[in-house]
């Protein structure tokens, strides 16, 4: 794999909020209600993205505990003028993502989870589409799936023992 692990020290991260949902306890004594948040930090400059999940009795208190869960799994992602180096797919539990590269000028066409991620990267242009699974959860771990087989052009090369002059004219 192409993607490494990052440090979130002097990165200028910014968080998208995905999704919140209230969850419910039922015990003997009522119900108990809380609230998941899933988040998505990036710094879309050089192309670093993490994803985290909180979970409290607080809504704002879910949303910063994703925020330092997401910055513990930060990884940067090969990206080649503005989109994805090639096509990829990704999938995690009943979430199935499709992600192209698009010319330029295109933007990003993605919906909900799927958005959030790509513009957290720093994508510009690229076509998307979810396949399985409408659920926040696994829509943002298949994309991260999908990001995480991408190859730029020089690893290619490398893994192959050839240059980039050979991997393009054969």
């Amino acid at each position: 794999m192409s993607s490494e692990v990052v440090k979130p020290s002097g990165l200028d991260l910014k968080d998208r909020l995905v999704g919140v949902q209230r969850v419910t306890k039922v015990t003997k004594g009522g119900r108990a209600f809380g609230f998941t948040a899933i988040v998505v930090v990036g710094d879309s400059d050089k192309h670093i993205v993490g994803h985290g999940l909180g979970k409290s009795k607080e809504v704002s208190e879910a949303i910063s505990k994703a925020v330092e869960d997401a910055k513990k799994n930060l990884v940067k992602i090969p990206l080649f003028k503005g989109t994805i180096p090639h096509a990829q797919k990704g999938k995690f539990g009943g979430g199935r993502v499709l992600l192209l590269p698009a010319s330029p000028g295109t933007g990003v066409i993605a919906g909900g989870a799927i958005r959030a991620v790509l513009e957290s990267v720093g994508v510009k242009d690229v076509l998307s589409k979810n396949q399985g699974s409408s659920n926040p959860h696994n829509v943002v771990k298949a994309t991260f799936d999908a990001l995480l087989k991408l190859r730029s052009a020089d690893v290619v090369a490398e893994q192959r023992g050839i240059t980039l002059d050979k991997l393009f004219n054969g």
